[in-house]
């Protein structure tokens, strides 16, 4: 229950900010191009709150459906104008003057990922060095010539320093069909270059690990079985682990190290595991109700726990990407591009028939994402945020009427034609949009419920 309530919170705080920022980019530039503002609301529904602040007296909204928001604007269309304040509509603006002011909510989250990224960067983003554990034989990695022990250091030129890195210019690669050229460190310290041939990767996108798929799996060191954090809440929680407890059997059979307690762990979700554990130089019997987990390949069990890694291996495997202010925009900038693209070439790929339509996630497993980075920490919080604002920039910019990109693209064709769009051809161009927004959602949601009950 505790992490439901978690992942309901997060989810709630990430959308107010990502809808809040949203608006307020409408807001703040139809303010400062002349267009008078009659409300700003987060949500819709009934108002919870709600106050009159400014010149115009603009009405703030707080209201009880947190699914969204919107800014009205003065508009003939929509009632009746003072004359005196007929210059004021929106409707009676130029045409740059009404795509500025449509086109700023997306840009808003666009900028709110860049400053998302900067404070991240600036903080440190923590990581693990890129360093292969094992290559599947006659796999795309092992034809590639790829080794255990080697080290990622670039793909495609770009430096890796993280294993997040590398899998987005691998997944870039992926998504382009092509050879990528990747540079490896050995553990001798040799340094050569590996073309990874990405050009048949279709299968490799529906499969969801881009790393087992290809071939590889990260290097992990040989860990003893040691707690060294349980997440509040968690079946591990609730059994009574403690950090320092040492798990050395698992129904009666010996517990060797971390990786042999965690597939034993995983592969019985649902039932109860015997523990002995040892405490302080005594041994305890702790019985485990094993939680589940839902992943691509099935589900798996889980408890909820952090293994201890000892210093002399955190520090071999572990960086922290961090930079000064201002370099720490550049890369930010970066990053907000990088995800940008990505989203756009998932999108593309999935309209060609060559990514599978189940990336498309609905709220349900938003929202488990935005529990788990919760209570990973800030950062990872945080993480999480700019990916989904940079996803409803780019899903606000799809020419699709009712959204953002169908008002931005009927004012295209007005500056290019000389006159408005036909309000026949806006109506029925709302309700294609609308019905494709709905199918859009119904298979989110149909993603969400098949992925709770594989």
């Amino acid at each position: 229950m505790t992490g439901i309530l978690i992942s309901v919170a997060a989810f709630a705080a990430a959308l107010g900010v990502l809808v809040t920022v949203h608006e307020f980019g409408h807001f703040w530039v139809a303010r400062r191009l002349g267009v008078k503002v009659l409300r700003f609301s987060v949500g819709f529904g009934s108002p919870l709150w709600k106050r009159h602040f400014g010149r115009d007296r603009t009405e703030f909204v707080l209201a009880a459906i947190p699914l969204g928001g919107y800014v009205r604007m003065l508009d003939e269309r929509e009632g009746d104008v003072d004359p005196r304040e007929a210059d004021r509509a929106f409707n009676r603006q130029p045409v740059a003057t009404r795509l500025a002011v449509v086109a700023a909510g997306p840009v808003f989250n666009f900028l709110l990922a860049v400053f998302v990224y900067w404070i991240m960067f600036m903080a440190g983003v923590p990581g693990v060095r890129p360093v292969v554990g094992s290559v599947t034989p006659d796999s795309h990695a092992a034809q590639a010539g790829f080794k255990k022990g080697d080290e990622i250091v670039s793909v495609s030129g770009r430096k890796t320093v993280t294993w997040d890195a590398a899998v987005l210019d691998l997944l870039d690669g992926a998504l382009n069909r092509r050879n990528v050229s990747v540079g490896v460190r050995t553990p001798a310290g040799d340094q050569r270059t590996l073309s990874l041939d990405l050009r048949h990767a279709g299968r490799l996108l529906d499969e969801g690990d881009l790393l087992h798929s290809i071939g590889m799996e990260p290097w992990r060191p040989t860990l003893p079985a040691v707690i060294e954090k349980t997440v509040p809440g968690s079946p591990a929680a609730k059994a009574g682990l403690e950090p320092g407890d040492k798990i050395v059997e698992a129904d009666g059979k010996p517990v060797s190290d971390w990786r042999q307690w965690v597939k034993y762990l995983q592969a019985r979700p649902g039932k109860t595991i015997q523990l002995t554990v040892l405490r302080a130089g005594k041994q305890l019997h702790i019985p485990l109700s094993v939680g589940k987990e839902k992943t691509d390949h099935g589900v798996i069990g889980k408890m909820g726990a952090y293994v201890r890694i000892p210093k002399n291996i955190d520090s071999k495997l572990r960086v922290v990407v961090r930079y000064g202010p201002a370099e720490a925009v550049a890369h930010a900038a970066g990053k907000t591009w990088d995800m940008t693209s990505l989203t756009l070439q998932t999108l593309w790929k999935m309209v060609l028939g060559q990514a599978s339509v189940k990336n498309i996630s609905g709220p349900i497993t938003i929202a488990e994402y935005a529990g788990s980075s919760a209570r990973i920490g800030l950062v990872p919080f945080l993480g999480f945020l700019a990916v989904v604002s940079v996803s409803l920039a780019v899903l606000n910019l799809l020419p699709v009427p009712v959204l953002d990109g169908g008002h931005l693209m009927y004012y295209l064709i007005e500056l290019f034609k000389g006159s408005p769009v036909s309000e026949q051809a806006q109506l029925m161009g709302q309700r294609v949009g609308i019905a494709a927004l709905a199918m859009l959602m119904m298979l989110a949601l149909y993603n969400d419920i098949a992925r709770l009950l594989t």
